[in-house]
Parts: structure tokens; sequence; C-alpha cells
């Protein structure tokens, strides 16, 4: 698990800010960095959008897109990204969009869960795989946003 503290850390010493689009997590990603002392120098924001007018009306998601695909994907998790770095002024955003249960979501598994990410050059997303309880997979799905978010700093397309 990374540490949140790590990833505040980072993003200061780069003089970065960062933002978040959540789903499944509900805020987790937002809450965890702002329990870090000294968060607000790069926390810029956050949005929790469960719903898919949500998505759309205020991170820019396509709706076509949400209509062909459903809310639990990879292209969905790129554009949340993508729009809460641009609603939040960040330098970079992270997403999480996902099933965390009990039953299955637009044709997709409980557990699955994508993780977008977004920068000053590009916005990439990630499918994860997680299992447990719908408390665990939301925390799982919690940390793979925080490693995001510190990953992207070292990786150059982004």
């Amino acid at each position: 698990m990374v540490n949140p503290q790590d990833v505040v850390a980072a993003y200061i010493a780069r003089g970065l800010t960062a933002a978040t689009a959540e789903s499944l997590t509900a805020g987790l990603v937002a809450a965890s960095l702002a329990d870090v002392p000294g968060a607000s120098a790069m926390l810029r924001g956050g949005v929790v959008s469960y719903a898919n007018e949500v998505k759309s009306g205020l991170l820019g998601v396509s709706t076509a897109l949400l209509a062909e695909a459903g809310s639990v994907d990879a292209r969905v998790a790129r554009e949340m990204a993508s729009g809460a770095r641009l609603a939040c002024g960040a330098d970079y955003a992270v997403s999480t969009t996902g099933v965390a249960g009990p039953e299955a979501h637009d044709g997709k598994p409980v557990g699955t869960v994508f993780v977008g990410i977004a920068g000053p050059g590009a916005a990439s997303a990630r499918e994860y795989r997680f299992s447990g309880s719908r408390a665990e997979i939301r925390e799982a799905a919690r940390d793979a946003a925080l490693a995001a978010l510190l990953a992207a700093l070292t990786e150059s397309q982004l």
C-alpha cells in the first residue's frame, strides 16, 4: 500500500497539484490525501461522481460512451481523470470507477475496477480485479489510485 503521506510529499516537493474523480470510492482517495497535514498545498479538489449524469455533466465524460460502455470502463476512467484535472485546475488527476458489489454492474463482475490518471501530456487507465467485501474492494481501489498518483510523477508520457 502506498502511504498517502508519500504522495502528498512527492507532489509538494515538485510543486505540483492533484485532483480526484471518484465513483466507487466515493471520496476515499481525496479523504486519504486530505488526512495528511499540509495536503492543501497539493490537493486542488475532487468530484464524487456516482451517477452517470455527474460523470458527463461535471467531468465531461461522453454521454455516448456511457451509453455504449457503461460507467465501468477504461475509457470512462480516462475521461473522468481528464475532466477532474480540467475542472479543478490540477497538474494531475486520478479517477476510480468499478464494481464494489454486492452485484455485478454494467455487465462487469464484482471486483472490476478501473483507475484513470491524467497529466499534462496524456491520460491512461488500468484495469484491476480485486476480491473481498465491498469495503475491501473500495479500499483496494483507493490504494491503487494513490499508487497511480505517485507513479505518474515518474512516467514521462504523463
